[in-house]
């Protein structure tokens, strides 16, 4: 389940289904890969093998060491801590961004 939403892309995709941010053609998938987050309390659910494109589940190093990531379509992707069956600070972002 996600308990908060972190930064105007998420909660405007979460709440509207548009962002003036995230390019258009990728409104639809970052809503159900969020769907999928708050039905679930595990990571297992966001593991989708050999479904083209991948979103490429993976934990982050360094700084942000307490993330994960999801690939919505590079470069764009969701970011978010998951501690005890809960999605939180999850936030829509070109994380790669310079």
């Amino acid at each position: 389940m996600i308990t908060s939403l972190k930064g105007k892309v998420a909660k405007d995709i979460w709440t509207t289904n548009q962002s003036k941010t995230l390019p258009r053609d990728l409104w639809m998938r970052a809503k159900a890969l969020l769907t999928i987050m708050h039905s679930t309390t595990t990571l297992d659910d966001l593991r989708i093998e050999g479904e083209p494109p991948s979103i490429r589940l993976h934990k982050l190093r360094g700084a942000r060491r307490d993330y994960w990531s999801v690939t919505i379509k590079p470069p764009w992707c969701i970011t978010f801590k998951f501690k005890n069956g809960e999605f939180s600070d999850v936030v829509i972002e070109n994380y790669h961004r310079g």
